[in-house]
């Protein structure tokens, strides 16, 4: 033993002087009144016009012109969040290598502790009992992740309300939004090494699975609103599987199937601590950490946490579809708002894209005064955005659709420009998708690609360099705890789709000893 010493409402309306209300234009008190009267009093005597857009002499913005009423973004909200980008890696790292049997002096006494940890225990529907190991993680909290703690409590200002929302609809316990911390550091663009994305950490098969939309373009793991339905939704399914939210917990980071084995090889116990040692060492250190991060937000005033309370915890925000492809560079200069900015908003394009494609409906965030701008001078900026793009030399990419995507794992002699030729796609596409700010590669990395060339084709022509590949590799047998997604994880190429046609299963279920096909073959 160690001994060392010390994360689709719109805006959420501000408070308005109920004097200043009754001078605005619209009447927005008649929102909560009923009947035809009170609807008409809200119409707008101005007329809308589609202004021309005119290029300020020696700039390159534009006049647009808005209505005087709409409030002004706040731009330390953009500051705060933005900063805290940085944040993800080092809650990541700390839970995936925890060891949560290390002793961390602290003042709080183990009586005064035990005594907190009951009150939550009470008022909590989670297992939450005193034990050295817990102690320990809230001790390590406490001295190592303090100041962490402390800018995670600014931040969650801003997204805590939406989570709670989203929680109570699918009506599961609030408690919950302490989970994105433990999961993201309230970084809605964080990625893990695996490849989970956003808030809630989705790896790309569970986030289909829940409807998460991802292309070359987007990524709506990393929409706060989308994804936080998502993670409702599925933390509601894990706990109508185990009966229990630890498990619950435990199952989100690693699996079900890693939590069913965990079962069995403790001899049957359902209680998290007394599993904990037959999980994956990340999942030993994730339950402990959640409640850990519980207990100092409930407890923050009591450990002499000073929390900088915000008067307006929130963007006022509203959001428009858009009707053409249109990039964060053309919003930038034509609403004057910055990229940074667009992109806090707008987490869930990856490229600074906003794509249009039939069919879907994707939407631009923008703060209220320049919302107010680019719906007054719509027309006018799709006209201008048509403009640009058709004397742009080189088109933009083409969206590549989610259903082809790919982990290849990097191998001795790879180069980017040699998986971009074998997959049909472009270099700085493969450096897009995956974050790299160079061409270098290292032996293991996995790459995600959306693969333009036919996978089959791509496959059989890496394959046929192989000497040793037997028919061994096209099969897979059903084990106890598999599931359809657990099994295309394990082969690189091979989607659950794949699996479904391969195999001409219309559902999910599938039982062991099953020998599925890991290819478009025959045999």
């Amino acid at each position: 033993m160690t001994t060392l010493s010390a994360q689709k409402t719109d805006s959420i309306p501000s408070k308005t002087d109920p004097k200043k209300a009754l001078n605005m234009e619209i009447d927005t008190i008649a929102m909560d009144m009923e009947g035809i009267e009170q609807m008409e009093n809200m119409e707008s005597k101005a007329e809308l016009k589609d202004n021309v857009l005119l290029l300020l002499k020696g700039d390159k913005k534009y006049d647009l012109q808005d209505r005087k009423e709409a409030a002004r973004y706040d731009s330390l909200w953009l500051k705060e969040l933005s900063n805290n980008t940085i944040l993800f890696d080092s809650i990541y790292e700390d839970i995936s290598t925890m060891e949560i049997d290390t002793v961390y002096h602290y003042s709080v006494h183990t009586d005064t502790l035990k005594a907190r940890l009951e009150l939550l225990n009470q008022k909590t529907p989670f297992n939450i009992t005193y034990n050295p190991s817990l102690e320990n993680v809230i001790n390590s909290f406490l001295t190592r992740r303090r100041g962490l703690m402390s800018r995670m409590m600014t931040a969650s200002q801003f997204y805590f309300p939406l989570f709670e929302q989203e929680l109570d609809n699918q009506n599961i316990p609030l408690e919950l939004k302490y989970l994105a911390i433990v999961e993201s550091a309230l970084n809605p663009k964080a990625r893990s090494r695996v490849g989970a994305t956003g808030l809630w950490q989705f790896m790309y098969g569970t986030g289909k699975m829940y409807d998460l939309d991802v292309s070359s373009y987007v990524d709506e793991r990393s929409d706060p609103i989308n994804s936080t339905k998502a993670a409702s939704l599925y933390l509601k399914k894990l706990y109508t599987i185990f009966d229990d939210w630890d498990l619950a917990l435990a199952a989100y980071n690693s699996g079900p199937g890693n939590v069913n084995k965990a079962i069995r090889r403790s001899g049957g116990y359902k209680n998290y601590w007394n599993i904990r040692r037959n999980l994956p060492r990340e999942t030993a250190g994730y339950v402990p950490a959640f409640l850990a991060t519980m207990y100092i937000f409930e407890f923050a005033k009591e450990h002499g946490f000073e929390q900088n309370i915000v008067d307006r915890p929130y963007f006022e925000t509203d959001t428009v579809h858009v009707k053409t492809m249109i990039t964060f560079d053309q919003i930038s200069k034509l609403v004057d708002i910055s990229v940074e900015e667009l992109e806090v908003l707008n987490p869930s394009y990856k490229l600074n894209v906003i794509p249009y494609v039939k069919g879907k409906d994707y939407t631009l965030r923008l703060p209220i005064d320049a919302i107010g701008k680019f719906v007054n001078n719509e027309e006018a900026i799709y006209a201008h955005v048509k403009n640009e793009l058709q004397a742009t030399e080189k088109p933009l990419q083409q969206i590549v659709q989610s259903q082809n995507e790919i982990r290849y794992k990097v191998k001795s002699g790879d180069f980017l420009g040699k998986i971009a030729e074998r997959y049909g796609v472009g270099v700085s596409q493969i450096k897009a998708w995956n974050g790299l700010r160079s061409n270098n590669l290292r032996i293991g990395q996995r790459l995600t690609i959306y693969p333009k060339k036919n996978l089959t084709t791509a496959k059989s022509a890496n394959t046929s360099t192989n000497t040793g590949t037997s028919n061994d590799l096209k099969v897979h047998t059903v084990k106890s705890g598999d599931t359809l997604w657990t099994i295309a994880r394990k082969y690189p190429g091979i989607s659950i789709n794949n699996l479904r046609k391969w195999n001409g299963i219309s559902g999910n279920n599938i039982k062991p000893g099953t020998k599925l096909k890991l290819c478009d073959c025959s045999s």
